[in-house]
Order: structure tokens, then sequence, then C-alpha cells
């Protein structure tokens, strides 16, 4: 690793293990670390004209993830792992009360968040007004509302929310939401994790894309 350094013109220099767990914000490190510029945010332009997919009828697809205040950095990087590998073509991430691109955030997610297309918004209603007017369906995951994500055919041009970990989606982002859908569960618990959650809905857009059957 030090020879590729020095062949790319990258600086080595040596440091103590603490020094090295206060500048990945992390003790699983392994030893080595690097400083690099910061996360390189894409614009809302960029997220919503980028990236196109066609269908074999030549209609535009279009597949984005909208987070409603994920604070966990560990939902937040297991989210865009996720993303990556089921085609998202953008994340749109509040830039209040949201977990933030962090090293924690880069490791959970294998390197996916090196790969994937984030932008910031300002406020989670105005984008959803604005996606609806490139013609995504908004459709918010909700634990108890709306009919089964495995029963809802997502439409070509989709934009999945998922909400915080507390609270979920909020009140008026649930209201402009097109359509809720919900994950069935069965057992005590309230209901699943933000990542796993997401993931389950993520991949039944990319199986109904991917024209996959039960067999």
């Amino acid at each position: 690793m030090i020879t590729l350094a020095d062949s790319l013109n990258i600086p080595v220099k040596s440091s103590s293990s603490s020094q090295l767990q206060s500048m990945a914000q992390t003790d699983l490190h392994q030893g080595v670390a690097a400083r690099v510029s910061s996360y390189p945010w894409m614009g809302f332009s960029d997220i919503i004209g980028g990236n196109e997919s066609a269908t074999a009828s030549g209609e535009i697809r279009r597949f984005l993830l909208l987070l409603d205040h994920v604070v966990d950095p560990h939902n937040l990087g297991a989210l865009i792992r996720t993303a990556y590998c089921a085609g998202v073509d953008g994340i749109l991430v509040p830039k209040d009360r949201s977990a933030a691109p962090t090293p924690v955030v880069s490791k959970v997610s294998a390197g996916a968040l090196e790969h994937v297309r984030m932008a910031r918004i300002t406020n989670t209603v105005n984008t959803i007004k604005s996606l609806k007017t490139y013609g995504l369906w908004i459709i918010g995951l909700d634990k108890t509302d709306g009919q089964s994500i495995f029963s809802f055919t997502f439409p070509p041009k989709v934009a999945i929310v998922i909400g915080g970990e507390h609270k979920g989606m909020g009140t008026l982002v649930k209201k402009h939401c097109d359509e809720l859908c919900s994950i069935p569960q069965l057992g005590e618990i309230d209901s699943l994790n933000a990542s796993v959650a997401g993931a389950i809905a993520m991949y039944e857009v990319y199986r109904q894309r991917s024209g996959f059957q039960d067999s």
C-alpha cells in the first residue's frame, strides 16, 4: 500500500493508534487512514436529470431514495450500500437532523458511498412537490398504513421515502406521499430497522423492474 501511495505521489505519514482513531472517527481503522476532500454532494438538478435508464419501450425510468431524517450513521451507511446494489439513481438527504457522510458511514457502506449520487435538500415536503413535477410517484414506507409493499406495482418513475428511526415519516411528508406501503411482519416487535425496511422496499422495486418471478 505504501509503495502504491508513493507511485501516486501521495505522502505517507506514520501516526499513533489514538491519532488514527481521531482522524477516522472510529477505532475500526485497521491501521490505515487517509485525509481526503469533503464529500462531493451533487445538486438536486444533477440527481433528477442524470443516470437515466430506459425500458424496452423507451420509457424513461427513475428510482430515487428520499431519507426523512435518518440520524444513525450505521443506518445511512447500510441504506447507501443497498441503494447502490439495487440500482437507485440518487439519494436525497435533508441538511438538518440527518446523518452525514462520515468515515463511519463510508465503512458501513463498504465503499458504496464513493459511487452513489447524493444531494442535500433543505425541505423534504418542497422536494416532494418538485419531484412530482418531474412525474415521479412518491411512495412512503409506513409500518401501519397502506397496502403491502408486495402487492403494490411500482411505477417507472418512483421515489421511496424512508422515515427516521424514532418517529418515522413526518406528518406533512406522509400527507404529501402519493401512496403509502407497509411491510408485513409477525411477532411483537414494533417495527423493522430503518435500513432493513429500506432494503426490502428497494429490492422489491428491483425485483419488479428485473422481471423476476416467484418460483
